[in-house]
């Protein structure tokens, strides 16, 4: 097959798009069989759907890779019938975002040697995709031009401690600077530290160039450096059963010299857990999000999803309900942050019966 260039000073832009993971925070309405990625958590379309329409006009679909979980992958192909099934990259393991990007980025190099990636999440919430497109594409400007490796900073607007944070250093191009460090989900009078110290949300959306990004995992990789033969001679498996598991957070960007970072002004969220509901969906006059047939009487401050049946509620305030697959969820918003404890106490036959 012949495929086609997408130009740029001899550069050929591609995008990966991260879309494994099971969605245990989102329990019951996500289960391992349609984790998050795949449901319309923040309007009426999928996550994923969502992220891949998001990158019209800066990367077209036939260069679009899409990295999920091999139980996923006829799934994902429904959803993005503009995507080439080819793209479609099943992981034999989940082994951490670093191999799963060196699959991509080799994968993209294969196809053209000259290839720069742009890696994002496919659950995430972005309010402005105008905004999203010109970091992401100022993020790509600096990867080819300076060969290092990026990341946006989108800039906060609360001092959360869930997040990780990126502090600018020394200029490096206009509004691209050296990364001075790293800091992962600080408390919270740490975070409100970070923003006094003009730090960004590190987001995890990133660019480099596929010789870059490969020089470098050679040189501060070495859970990944010893096995990238196997990939460049098309053994997936084996390089996913050699590797270390480890993000490319750790891997390559909290090890690496050759990083930058720009800024990120478009409204983001990772949309962690339920309470991420309240932030980037409509919230009624009660300040409660209501999804489905939902009745509510003197109630404020809540989550109501209801995807089956008629669902009331009376009388309660910052509590998370949900009716979904024969299944109903009631928890505060505090512990909607945290699931897994409670899914680990469940049968299997209930904790994978919802969704």
């Amino acid at each position: 097959m012949v495929r086609p260039r997408l130009s740029r000073g001899g550069v050929s832009r591609w995008a990966a798009v991260l879309a494994g993971g099971s969605g245990t925070r989102f329990w019951p309405l996500s289960t391992p069989h349609r984790p998050k990625q795949l449901l319309a958590l923040t309007g009426r379309r999928p996550l994923l759907v969502e992220a891949v329409s998001r990158l019209a006009g800066l990367i077209p679909p036939e260069r679009v890779l899409v990295l999920t979980g091999g139980d996923l992958v006829d799934a994902v192909r429904a959803l993005l019938p503009e995507v080439p099934a080819e793209n479609v990259l099943g992981e034999p393991k989940a082994a951490g975002t670093a191999p799963a990007l060196a699959w991509a980025t080799v994968t993209a190099r294969q196809r053209d040697p000259d290839a720069s990636v742009l890696s994002l999440h496919a659950d995430w919430y972005v309010g402005n995709d105008d905004e999203f497109r010109a970091a992401a594409r100022r993020a790509l400007e600096i990867a080819e031009t300076g060969d290092v490796l990026v990341t946006v900073g989108v800039v906060p607007t609360r001092p959360d401690p869930g997040y990780g944070y990126v502090v600018p250093g020394e200029p490096l191009d206009g509004d691209a600077h050296r990364v001075r460090r790293f800091v992962e989900k600080p408390d919270e009078a740490g975070a409100a530290a970070l923003l006094a110290e003009g730090a960004l949300w590190n987001s995890g959306l990133f660019a480099w160039t596929g010789r870059c990004f490969l020089d470098e995992t050679r040189a501060v990789a070495p859970e990944l450096a010893p096995h990238l033969d196997r990939l460049a001679a098309g053994d997936v498996a084996g390089f996913f059963e050699a590797v270390t598991p480890i993000t490319v957070d750790v891997s390559h960007f909290e090890r690496s010299r050759r990083v930058a970072v720009v800024v990120g002004r478009f409204p983001w969220d990772d949309v962690g857990n339920w309470s991420a509901l309240l932030r980037v969906r409509g919230r009624d006059a009660t300040g409660s999000v209501t999804v489905g047939d939902v009745t509510a009487f003197d109630t404020h401050d809540c989550v109501l999803w209801s995807d089956e049946g008629a669902l009331v509620v009376d009388g309660v305030r910052d509590l998370v309900v949900v009716r979904t697959g024969g299944v109903t969820l009631v928890t505060t918003r505090e512990r909607a942050a945290n699931l897994k404890p409670l899914l680990e106490a469940l049968p299997p036959s209930l904790r994978e019966a919802a969704g």
